[in-house]
C-alpha cells in the first residue's frame, strides 16, 4: 500500500449517475465500486445524481434494480445539495437537505472522502473535482488538471505531442452556433491531410457514444449531427485497417507509475460500439472471467459482460511502448487516480498509437488490476484510491486565513 491506512473509520460519499449521456454506465460502475469498499475501514453511502442534475441520498440507492428511479421513488428519497461553504471544517464535506421543517435546521450528512464514479461531462472532466477541491474535501481519482486534459481528446493529443508520444493525425470540427450542419467546403478544408475512410467521434465523451466510421464526405456529413447532439466538437482521425485495441490502467506506486495488465477488447464488428462494450456476452482469458458483477474480494468478472482478452500476446516493443507511454502521460497529468489509457493499432503492421484516456473508466478498470503481474483485488484497489484521496487532501489544507501577512491589504477583525 503506497499510502497509510486510516486510523479511524471514514465516511465515503460515492457519487454515481450524473447529467451525462453515460449516466446509466456510471450507475453500473458506481454500484460495483460501492460494493467493493472495505467496510472495516470505511462507511460508504450512495449519492445519486439524476439526468437533470439533482442530488439524492436514501434507502435503495445501493440496489441495481432500483434504477432508473421513477418520480414516485425519488419522492421517497432526500434531495440534497453540496455544502459549498464547507462548514464541517477542514478535510470534510457535507450534503444539506433541500427540504426541512419550518423551524428545523436543514439536515446535514457529513462525509470524509468523495468517490466520484461519474462518466463523461461534469463528473469526469474536472468540474466536480474542482468543486470538491475548492471546498477542501478529499476526493479519489485524477486531479482537476489531469481530468480536464484527459477528457478533451484534442488537448490530450497536444500534451502527447509535447511528450513525444505517437498518435494518429487528426482534424477538429466545431459545432455551428446554429444547427448541426457544416458546409461541405469547410469539412473538406479541415480534412485536407486526412484520407477516407475516417473515424469521427465526440471530443469530450467516452463509452463509444457517437463514434462512427465514414467512407466518404457524404457519410461524414451525415454522422456529424449525431456527434454535435452530444458534444461541442468532433474529432476526425484516419480509420486504422486491421484494427486492434489495447487498454492499460495506471496508478501511483511506491516508486512511480505502476501499470496494470493489458487488455485487448474483442468486438464482432470493426469498432466496439456502446452496446458491445457494456451488453455483450462474456469470455475468459488468463484465469479471469468476464461478465457479471462480483462481490468484494473475489476475482473480478469484469465490466458488465465486456468480451476481452487479458494479457494478450504482443511483442516486447509493443508492450514497452504501451506501458511507457501510459506512465509518461499519467505522470505529466498529475499522477493520481487510476485512469485507463487506450491504444489503437494495426494488427498486420504491428503499429500502435496512443488513442485516448478515460479518467474514470467503466467499473474503474478493476479487472485490469486483478489480472496484473502482481494482482491487486478490487477491495484493495479501491482502498488505495481512498487512501490516496486522503493523502492529497492533507497536502492541500490551507490555514483558516490563507492570505500571507505581507499580502493582507485589509485589517483583520
Amino acid at each position: 500500500m503506497t499510502y497509510p491506512l486510516p486510523n479511524t473509520k471514514k465516511t465515503v460519499a460515492v457519487f454515481i449517475g450524473g447529467a451525462s449521456p453515460e449516466h446509466d454506465v456510471s450507475i453500473v460502475s458506481g454500484l460495483q465500486v460501492y460494493q467493493a469498499i472495505d467496510r472495516s475501514l470505511y462507511e460508504p453511502f450512495i449519492v445519486y445524481i439524476t439526468t437533470d442534475g439533482r442530488f439524492f441520498i436514501g434507502e435503495g440507492l445501493d440496489q441495481r434494480d432500483f434504477y432508473v428511479p421513477s418520480a414516485a421513488a425519488l419522492s421517497k428519497l432526500s434531495e440534497v445539495t453540496i455544502d459549498v461553504q464547507n462548514t464541517e471544517g477542514a478535510s470534510k464535506g457535507a450534503l444539506v437537505a433541500k427540504k426541512s421543517g419550518m423551524l428545523a435546521a436543514p439536515k446535514r450528512t457529513a462525509f470524509d472522502i468523495a468517490l466520484p464514479v461519474l462518466h463523461g461531462l461534469s463528473g469526469e472532466n474536472g468540474n466536480i473535482q474542482g468543486l470538491l477541491e475548492m471546498m477542501g474535501v478529499p476526493y479519489a481519482g485524477m486531479r482537476v488538471m489531469g481530468s480536464a486534459v484527459a477528457m478533451d481528446k484534442v488537448t490530450t493529443k497536444q500534451m502527447l505531442a509535447a511528450l513525444g508520444i505517437a498518435t494518429l493525425p487528426y482534424a477538429v470540427l466545431k459545432r455551428p452556433s446554429e444547427g448541426y450542419l457544416i458546409p461541405r467546403p469547410e469539412i473538406e478544408s479541415a480534412l485536407k491531410d486526412i484520407e477516407f475512410p475516417v473515424i469521427v467521434k465526440p471530443t469530450h465523451l467516452g463509452s463509444s457514444i457517437g463514434v462512427a466510421k465514414a467512407n466518404d464526405l457524404d457519410e461524414l456529413a451525415a454522422a456529424l449531427p449525431m456527434v454535435f447532439q452530444y458534444d461541442t466538437a468532433a474529432i476526425i482521425e484516419p480509420f486504422v485497417q486491421n484494427l486492434v485495441e489495447y487498454n492499460v490502467s495506471v496508478i501511483q506506486g511506491a516508486e512511480g507509475a505502476l501499470t496494470s495488465a493489458i487488455e485487448r477488447p474483442k468486438g464482432t464488428d470493426e469498432l466496439l460500439d456502446f452496446k458491445q462494450k457494456y451488453c455483450s456476452g462474456g469470455g475468459t482469458k488468463g484465469g479471469v472471467k468476464s461478465g457479471g458483477v462480483k462481490s468484494a474480494g473475489q476475482i473480478s468478472e469484469g465490466m458488465l459482460s465486456l468480451t476481452r482478452e487479458l494479457n494478450p500476446e504482443i511483442t516486447a516493443d509493443q508492450e514497452t511502448f504501451i506501458c511507457n507511454a501510459a506512465s509518461a502521460f499519467f505522470t505529466a497529468a498529475g499522477g493520481a487516480g487510476a485512469p485507463r489509457i487506450d491504444f489503437i493499432g494495426n494488427r498486420e503492421t504491428g503499429e500502435v498509437w496512443f488513442n485516448e484516456v478515460n479518467p474514470c473508466p467503466g467499473s474503474y478498470g478493476y479487472f485490469l488490476w486483478e489480472a496484473a503481474p502482481s494482482p491487486i483485488l478490487f477491495t484493495k484497489f479501491v482502498t488505495h484510491l481512498l487512501c490516496e484521496a486522503a493523502h492529497h487532501g492533507r497536502q492541500h489544507i490551507l490555514p483558516d486565513d490563507p492570505v500571507p501577512k505581507d499580502a493582507q491589504l485589509f485589517k483583520r477583525k
